[in-house]
C-alpha cells in the first residue's frame, strides 16, 4: 500500500510538471504572439508613415515644379516686350510679371549676360554677380532671353515657400526615423542605405554591434534571418529597415527550455527521493526480518532448552516426546514460512477453520494464562478458500500477538481474562475473519501507520509483523487485510478478507 502511495506521488509529481511546463508554454506562447503582433502593427504603421514621406516628397517635387514654371513665364513675358505687334497693354504685363515674382516669394537676380552686371533688384543693381553671391543662385538652372537686343540672364534660388516646405519634410522625415528607432515596442531597428552598407540610423541596439563594416553585415545578416527587412523609399532613394525581436521575444523562447529543465530536475529528485525512499523500507524489512527470525525461532528452542533440562536425569515418556516434537515441528513451519517470503507460494484448497485453530491451539499453551482465545466458526458451514497454511497461520500467529502485547498490563475491568476473539463469517463470494482484543486500542495518528514498514508502539517492537500479515494476505492469496476498528481504551479489531473457492 505504501509502494502504491509512493508510486503515485511519483506519478503526480510528473504531472504536475507537465502541467506547469504546459501552462507555461502556453502563457510564453500567449506573450509571443502579444509581441509579435506589436511588432507587426510596428512595422505597418512604418509602411504607412512612409506612404505619408512619399506623398509629401511629391508635393514637395511638385511645388519645385511649379516654381520653375513660373520662372519660365516670367521670363517668356519678358521676352514678349521684344514683339513691336505686341497690342497688349505692357503696363498689364509688368505687372502681371512683378505679381508672379512676388505672389512665389522667389528672390530673382537679372544680369546682362555680356559681364554679368545685376540690374534687378534694385538694391543690388550695377554689382556683378560673383563669388558667393553666384554660388547662393546656382542652385538652380539659370533663365536666358533677350530685351530689346540686349541678352539677359534670371538667376533664382528657392523661393520662402519651398524653404518653409523642404524645413517641414526635412523634420517629417526626421521625426520618421526617430520613431522607427526609438520606437515603443522596443524592437532592436537599424536603417541603411540601398548599398546596405551604410548605417543611417538606429535605435534599442549598442553601437559596440556595428562598429565595423563585417560587424554591420553580421547584424543586418542575423535580422533579417528573424524578420524580412522593410524597403522604403524617402526623398527619390530607397532604404532599408531591418529589425529582429524583442528582448522579451527572445527570453520567451528560452522559457520552454527552462520549464523543461526545471520540470527535469523535478522527476529526477522525485525518483532520487522515491529510491532513497525504497531503500530505506528495505533496510528496515532485512532489519525486522532477521528480528522476526530470531523471534520466530526463539520460541521452539526456548521451548526445547527447558524440555532439555527438565528430562535430564528422567525417564523419557511418549508425552513428553509429543511436546518435544510440537516444538520440532514449529521449527518446520517457521523455517516453510521464511522459504515463501520473496516467492509466489503455492495455494491448495484448505479448511480455513481447521488452519486458524491450528494457530490458537499453539498460541495458547504459550501465551499467559490471563489471555482466553475464543474462536467462532459456524458449525453448519464450510470454510474453504485457496491458502497457503504455513503463511495463513503466521498471520493469525501475528494479529493474536498483537492483540495480546495491546492488553498487556491493561486486562478487562475487574478480574475478568483479557480475551482474544476470532470469529468468522462468509457471503457467497469472500470469508470473513475478525480478530478481536480488549486492548488499549489505537489513536487515529497511530492508525494511519500500523502497515508502514518499522513503525511500531513498542520498545523493542521492529514494526515488521502488519506489513508482512498484509503482504500476506493482500499479494499472496489476493484478499484484504484491514484495520475495522479501534478506539483507545476500547480495544481494536483486524479483519482478514480471503477469496472462497471459485
Amino acid at each position: 500500500m505504501k509502494q502504491r502511495l509512493k508510486l503515485l506521488i511519483l506519478l503526480l509529481t510528473v504531472a504536475l510538471a507537465l502541467l506547469a511546463l504546459w501552462q507555461g508554454q502556453t502563457v510564453a506562447d500567449q506573450v509571443r504572439q502579444s509581441e509579435e503582433a506589436k511588432v507587426r502593427l510596428w512595422a505597418a504603421a512604418i509602411e504607412q508613415r512612409s506612404n505619408m514621406v512619399g506623398a509629401t516628397q511629391r508635393f514637395f517635387a511638385q511645388a519645385t515644379l511649379d516654381e520653375q514654371r513660373k520662372m519660365k513665364l516670367y521670363t517668356d513675358i519678358l521676352q514678349s516686350f521684344n514683339d513691336p505687334d505686341l497690342s497688349a497693354d505692357l503696363r498689364f504685363s509688368l505687372a502681371y510679371v512683378n505679381y508672379i515674382v512676388d505672389s512665389s516669394h522667389t528672390p530673382i537676380i537679372i544680369t546682362t549676360a555680356k559681364d554679368s552686371v545685376i540690374t534687378v533688384p534694385q538694391e543690388l543693381a550695377g554689382q556683378k554677380l560673383s563669388g558667393e553671391l553666384l554660388q547662393e543662385y546656382s542652385v538652380n538652372k539659370p533663365y536666358t532671353y533677350n530685351l530689346w537686343g540686349m541678352p539677359m540672364t534670371l538667376y533664382y534660388k528657392e523661393s520662402e515657400n519651398y524653404t518653409q516646405l523642404r524645413d517641414v519634410l526635412d523634420s517629417f522625415v526626421g521625426s520618421f526615423l526617430s520613431d522607427i528607432t526609438q520606437n515603443s515596442v522596443l524592437v532592436p531597428v537599424a536603417i541603411v542605405d540601398s548599398s546596405r552598407t551604410q548605417l543611417l540610423a538606429f535605435g534599442n541596439l549598442d553601437s559596440s554591434q556595428f562598429d565595423t563594416e563585417a560587424k554591420l553585415a553580421d547584424l543586418l545578416q542575423s535580422m533579417a534571418s528573424h524578420n524580412d527587412p522593410i524597403q522604403l523609399t524617402l526623398r527619390d532613394r530607397p532604404i532599408f529597415v531591418y529589425y529582429s525581436p524583442t528582448p522579451l521575444l527572445r527570453s520567451l523562447r528560452w522559457l520552454p527550455i527552462f520549464y523543461i529543465f526545471i520540470a527535469a530536475v523535478l522527476l529526477l529528485v522525485s525518483y532520487y527521493l522515491f529510491r532513497t525512499s525504497r531503500t530505506m523500507e528495505q533496510n528496515r524489512i532485512w532489519v525486522g526480518l532477521a528480528k522476526e527470525t530470531a523471534h520466530q525461532l526463539g520460541t521452539p528452542l526456548s521451548s526445547l532448552l527447558a524440555w532439555t533440562e527438565y528430562l535430564r536425569g528422567k525417564q523419557f515418556t511418549d508425552e513428553y516426546a509429543s511436546e518435544v516434537e510440537k516444538d520440532l515441528h514449529r521449527l518446520e513451519t517457521v523455517a516453510h514460512r521464511f522459504s515463501k517470503i520473496g516467492s509466489l507460494p503455492e495455494l491448495k484448497d484448505q479448511d480455513v477453520r481447521a488452519a486458524t485453530l491450528d494457530a490458537v491451539q499453539y498460541l495458547q499453551s504459550r501465551s499467559p494464562r490471563r489471555v482466553r482465545f475464543v474462536v467462532s466458526f459456524p458449525d453448519d458451514q464450510q470454510f474453504t478458500a485457496p491458502l497457503n497454511s504455513y503463511l495463513f497461520q503466521w498471520v493469525i500467529e501475528n494479529l493474536c500477538r498483537n492483540a495480546i502485547d495491546a492488553m498487556d498490563g491493561n486486562p478487562a475491568d475487574g478480574d475478568r481474562q483479557s480475551v482474544v476473539s476470532i470469529v468468522a463469517s462468509q457471503d457467497a463470494r469472500n470469508i470473513y475473519i475478525d480478530v478481536s482484543d480488549t486492548g488499549r486500542g489505537m489513536t487515529p495518528a497511530v492508525q494511519r501507520h500500523i502497515f508502514d514498514s518499522g513503525f511500531s508502539t513498542k520498545n523493542r517492537g521492529w514494526g515488521l509483523g502488519l506489513p508482512l500479515a498484509q503482504r500476506i494476505i493482500n499479494q499472496y492469496h489476493r484478499g484484504k487485510l484491514y484495520l475495522k476498528y479501534s478506539l483507545p481504551g476500547q480495544g481494536s479489531t483486524f479483519r482478514i478478507v480471503l477469496k472462497k473457492k471459485t
